[in-house]
């Protein structure tokens, strides 16, 4: 795979909402993830004193903190911030860099042959790892399925932490945003609902830099 490279294999990009290079005197470059919470997290969340365990709770499934950069694919999995303790959409700014080691320091979550030498060394691998990606299919704007994937990236221990405490640059609630975007799909103004949609582009992997992640 070469540099500029869509993250793709099968799987479809993970989204550079960044800056570009990182230019002395300019913000570092970031990556964007989407998460959802209940509304009664949200103003902790920007609190310095308690922001990992806000920020870990936040976006935590089966114990990880999951960072989704495709803002449909969240749509998908909050009901465009509709559903039970995910009334509250937010972007996550993080640097790139401490994208980059999670994806470089991670493991893929399901057992691949092929990839993995046998499913007990994956165990082990899943087990040590401080984060671990999976590919989902991508969504439309009406929610279903696209024939590419996108990647999810789960963080758990050291991960998680650096994530709340230096990686993340800022929070935005998207709220609004996304019940928006979901009124225009609604009423069957597709084009209105695009106009709205962030931002996302191919992130630049260097050459081999998910070998660990896709066959």
């Amino acid at each position: 795979m070469r540099r500029g490279t869509e993250l793709r294999s099968e799987p479809q990009p993970v989204v550079d909402h960044g800056a570009g290079r990182n230019t002395p005197g300019l913000p570092r470059p970031t990556a964007r993830g989407v998460q959802s919470s209940s509304p009664g997290r949200v103003s902790a969340e920007v609190e310095p004193p308690s922001r990992t365990e806000s920020l870990c709770k936040k976006g935590c499934e089966r114990g990880l903190t999951w960072i989704k950069p495709s803002f449909l694919w969240m749509m998908y999995r909050c009901g465009w911030g509709s559903k039970d303790g995910q009334e509250t959409v937010l972007a996550i700014e993080i640097i790139r860099e401490g994208f980059e080691w999670a994806l470089e320091h991670a493991c893929l979550a399901h057992y691949e042959h092929g990839l993995h030498p046998d499913r007990a060394t994956w165990k082990r691998q899943l087990k040590r790892s401080p984060a671990r990606v999976q590919w989902d299919p991508e969504r439309d704007l009406h929610l279903q399925p696209l024939p590419h994937r996108s990647l999810q990236l789960g963080l758990t221990g050291e991960a998680a932490h650096r994530y709340a405490d230096e990686w993340t640059v800022s929070i935005t609630d998207i709220t609004t945003l996304a019940h928006t975007t979901h009124d225009h799909v609604r009423d069957g103004d597709l084009t209105a609902a695009r106009r709205l949609l962030p931002a996302e582009h191919s992130y630049p992997v260097p050459e081999g830099g998910l070998d660990h992640l896709h066959r």
